[in-house]
Parts: C-alpha cells; structure tokens; sequence
C-alpha cells in the first residue's frame, strides 16, 4: 500500500529537487525495515536489494521510460505528438538506436515538463533496453539496468 502511494504520479517528481525525492526514500526505507522486520540501523540498500525495490529516484525513471515506451508503441495522437524520433542527417553507428529529440526550454521548471524530461531519461538508457519489441520485455530489461545502476 506504500509503494502504490510512493508510485502514484511519481513521474512529474523528474527533475524535482533532490530534499522533495530524499523525502519519499526516506519513507521507502522505513517500509523496508517493516516489512523484513529490521532493526532501525540496519543498511537500507541492503533491504531494498533483498526487496528487489528500487530506491525513488529509479522508480521515477522506471516510471517515465515506461510511459515514453508506451507513447511510442501505441498511444493517441495527442500523446504522440509532443515526442518525436530524432533523425540523423548522417548513418552513424547509433542510428540504429530509437534515440527521441530534446526540445530546447530556457528555464529550469521547464524542463521538468514530460516533453523534455522524458525524452532525457529514454536518451539515457542503453540500446539492449531501447531496441525492445514489446512491453515486458522492457520492462524486465529496464528494471535489470535501474536495478543495476543504483545497486553496483
């Protein structure tokens, strides 16, 4: 039940200050220790390894690149228009990568918007995670690099 309140919306969280998302790990962690029972010093990312949970911050990640990936596959009009592929005037080893065009903002709470950011977080991942075919299978993929990139 606290990790659907942690998830819900979470992917408007992209770009927000670090003392808001340090605020919901905080809460995470606490869920952790009560669900293994766990002394309070006890290392939180040991916990959320054992959990298989990812800490906030991937989760709003995992988040974003799952609604990004489902904007693409199939999404209404209305959603798809505020994406698109960037093209590449020359073939480049990383053209065969699905990489998405980064509008320019000019401030900062602009940018937080799901047309910049979530362009940034599919840009960021690898190609075995962009170059998926269907909706589980990226999911697993993604999961394994987030899980990965906070853990290792």
């Amino acid at each position: 039940m606290i990790l659907s309140t942690i998830d819900y919306c979470n992917s408007v969280l992209h770009g927000a200050p670090s003392s808001t998302i340090q605020k919901l790990q905080l809460v995470q962690n606490n869920a952790a220790r009560i669900v293994l029972q766990a002394a309070r010093r006890s290392d939180v990312n040991s916990l959320l390894q054992t959990l298989h949970w990812l800490p906030v911050e991937q989760r709003i990640n995992y988040k974003l690149a799952v609604l990004t990936f489902k904007t693409q596959q199939s999404s209404p009009q209305y959603l798809g228009q505020h994406i698109s592929l960037r093209t590449s005037v020359r073939n480049t080893r990383s053209s065969s990568v699905p990489l998405l065009c980064v509008p320019f903002r000019r401030t900062s709470f602009a940018r937080r918007s799901g047309s910049t950011s979530a362009p940034l977080t599919w840009n960021s991942l690898p190609p075995a995670v962009l170059n998926c075919d269907s909706l589980s299978t990226f999911k697993s993929r993604l999961k394994i690099h987030l899980f990965s990139t906070a853990f290792c």
